[in-house]
């Protein structure tokens, strides 16, 4: 009688189990192909040749190992938002800030291109150190960023005042400096 009871102790254990791995499998969270945002907050660029991967807009590296110098790099600003590889989705041109541990502070240009699938980052277009920036705009599928600098041959402690633009579009995932 005793063994009886046993089995009959196994086989409720193992219903108990069975029931409980039935429950978990038709609970577990289904893996699905989510699509993939487009977000120039967190994307690769290229600066002065290197990737630069922002994450929530900022990247801070150690120059070296065992450095204490850093170099940031984030978004200035407001990202502006429209076309710029004639494709009729949504693409982000934006001021990037970058400080190396020296005294500049040096103002890039970069695109984010809306690929569909994700965010496609270009390569950064150096507008100066220590610039004013004024705006960033998106005409014609175009970039034109309007800035100020010092006069030539002024030391880099002169205040800048003068006004200048620089005209830039998308060819590929590439960006590059145009005549307007």
């Amino acid at each position: 009688m005793s063994m009886n009871w046993k089995n009959i102790n196994i086989v409720v254990a193992l219903l108990i189990v069975g029931i409980g791995f039935y429950f978990f499998e038709l609970n577990k969270p289904t893996v699905t192909n989510a699509p993939t945002v487009f977000d120039p907050a967190n994307a690769t660029y290229i600066i002065d040749g290197s990737p630069v991967t922002l994450v929530n807009g900022k990247v801070d590296v150690s120059v070296a190992p065992d450095s204490s110098t850093r170099i940031l790099t984030m978004i200035f600003g407001e990202p502006t938002i429209g076309d710029l590889n004639n494709d009729g989705k949504p693409d982000a041109a934006f001021l990037l800030v970058r400080t190396t541990g020296g005294s500049g502070t040096f103002f890039y240009v970069a695109v984010a291109v809306n690929a569909g699938n994700g965010t496609q980052g270009t390569n950064a277009i150096l507008l100066g150190d220590r610039i004013a920036p004024q705006t960033l705009e998106i005409k014609n599928g175009q970039v034109i960023a309007n800035y100020a600098v010092r006069q030539p041959g002024e030391p880099m402690t002169a205040q800048v005042s003068v006004g200048v633009s620089k005209y830039l579009k998308v060819e590929g995932t590439t960006l590059v400096e145009t005549n307007q």
